[in-house]
């Protein structure tokens, strides 16, 4: 009997223990051994966060930030392709941003976060195309590329990342979504004829190894081990790809007060000078050096990778440091929107692409089958403008690999009748666009008519600006 009460009391404290340890590690209190998954050493590692199972009722700082690292484990649901039977794909048309990359800033006086820039199908986060992917990338010789694309690496391979580089959670991501779109698109409803080839697709990419190898990575999983000769990738000078059309003047003046009123909002900002205040003594430089790092850049990387944000012997950055700015962010988000210095930016900075893309519709919707698929391979200052130019101000901030795509359907039963659909992230958000909200719609209408669009992109779009064509626009005076 006494051995049994000793057993059950050692078997107790051990379970109070354990109880205790884990909510310890939980509190972020004491180190958690951390499991390889990004080439990272597994010493003295703290989980940022718990992966969250639902959206908080508000607005939380911290699943934002989730939301923005965009796990490939997060679960998603995909509403690309979805339209009643009687109406037929014929093009579309898809902007991305470049998936998770190292940060383009560096926290002064810190150690840069350790990661691996290299891709090894045996290291998490995996995904059953990646081997394959990096077979299929080592052939890439016989592609054309224009500019400066031919001399960047198709794939990952900095044994440490540097600046800007992308990460292998990047390049997962991007297999994610091209095994989301080829089943919606390729498999369900057959959008490139079997025997394709260049015409039919269309795609363009910034100079940056990221935008190229994030292309590169939807593509392949969209069209696996596609024939390397059919592809040729069109450079785009410009992050808002404005191609020959980029000389707008009034463009870059909002885009200047855009940015006045960002620093205006920030100085009047007690908590978010005190929280800089504070982390410029943990890391011992001036405060406006630690502003001028973006440390946030920084922070976003250990938060998304899992990695504990920086100490010195003045101490640690903390969670808290990290909700301030995040919060901030969201805070000026808003006041941009009240604003709309940012959305007259957007006008005029997204016309190019909209209007090539409305063109690539119409000549369609005509019969033509060229370019019947065009991905752009951009950044988030690519996507930004485009969403406020469409007016989805429900939408987030553009995450990493983030995906805005453009359909256009045919009606098979009244021929000439042409719609389009708008998604962001999988979700449908035609009738949130200032264009064709839900409320303007005709009952049992599912899709918004390809003619509103073209109305909204060659008129409506200027007379938000009190003009009739984006040249007047671009050169006319109003500060």
């Amino acid at each position: 009997m006494l051995f049994r009460n000793r057993f059950l009391f050692l078997l107790a404290l051990a379970a109070l223990l354990a109880f205790l340890s884990l909510s310890l590690q939980f509190l972020h209190l004491i180190p958690v051994a951390f499991v390889e998954g990004d080439g990272l050493t597994a010493k003295n590692r703290k989980r940022i966060m718990p992966d969250p199972l639902t959206e908080p009722s508000g607005v939380d700082p911290l699943y934002e930030a989730y939301m923005y690292c965009n796990p490939p484990s997060a679960a998603e649901h995909s509403m690309e392709g979805r339209v009643p039977y009687n109406f037929k794909l014929l093009s579309v048309h898809i902007l991305i941003r470049h998936g998770d990359r190292y940060p383009l800033y560096a926290i002064p006086r810190t150690k840069r976060p350790d990661i691996a820039c290299t891709l090894d199908p045996s290291r998490k986060p995996f995904h059953p195309h990646l081997e394959a992917f990096i077979s299929h990338m080592a052939k890439g010789a016989k592609g054309q590329m224009d500019g400066s694309l031919s001399s960047l690496p198709r794939y990952p391979s900095h044994a440490l990342c540097e600046m800007g580089d992308l990460t292998q959670t990047g390049v997962v991501q991007h297999l994610k979504n091209g095994q989301v779109l080829r089943e919606n698109y390729l498999k369900k409803h057959k959008l490139l004829p079997n025997n394709w080839t260049a015409k039919h697709l269309y795609m363009e990419s910034t100079g940056k190894s990221r935008t190229l190898q994030s292309g590169l990575a939807l593509l392949y999983s969209l069209l696996p081990k596609f024939d390397w000769k059919k592809i040729n990738i069109r450079q785009q000078w410009s992050t808002i790809f404005c191609a020959g059309s980029c000389d707008c003047p009034m463009r870059n003046q909002y885009l200047e007060e855009e940015q006045r009123r960002q620093y205006s909002f920030r100085v009047k900002s007690v908590q978010l000078e005190r929280t800089y205040m504070e982390m410029a003594k943990v890391v011992g430089v001036p405060t406006r050096q630690l502003r001028a790092s973006n440390p946030i850049d920084s922070l976003l990387c250990h938060f998304c990778h899992n990695i504990s944000f920086p100490c010195t012997t003045n101490g640690c950055i903390s969670m808290e440091h990290f909700k301030v700015i995040k919060s901030f962010q969201l805070e000026d988000e808003k006041e941009s929107q009240e604003k709309q210095l940012y959305y007259k930016y957007a006008l005029m900075a997204t016309y190019p692409l909209l209007n090539q893309t409305v063109a690539r519709m119409q000549s369609v919707a005509q019969g033509s089958k060229d370019e019947l698929l065009a991905l752009y391979s951009g950044h988030d200052v690519t996507m930004s403008p485009v969403l406020s130019a469409l007016g989805i101000t429900e939408a987030r901030f553009p995450r990493f690999a983030a995906r805005l795509v453009f359909e256009l359907w045919g009606n098979r039963d009244k021929k000439g009748e042409h719609f389009v659909r708008i998604l962001y992230n999988g979700e449908d958000v035609t009738f949130q666009t200032s264009f064709c909200r839900r409320e303007s719609r005709h009952p049992g209408q599912a899709m918004c008519p390809l003619e509103t669009f073209s109305k909204f992109v060659k008129r409506d779009m200027f007379s938000i600006l009190n003009t009739t064509n984006y040249y007047d626009a671009c050169h006319r005076r109003v500060f």
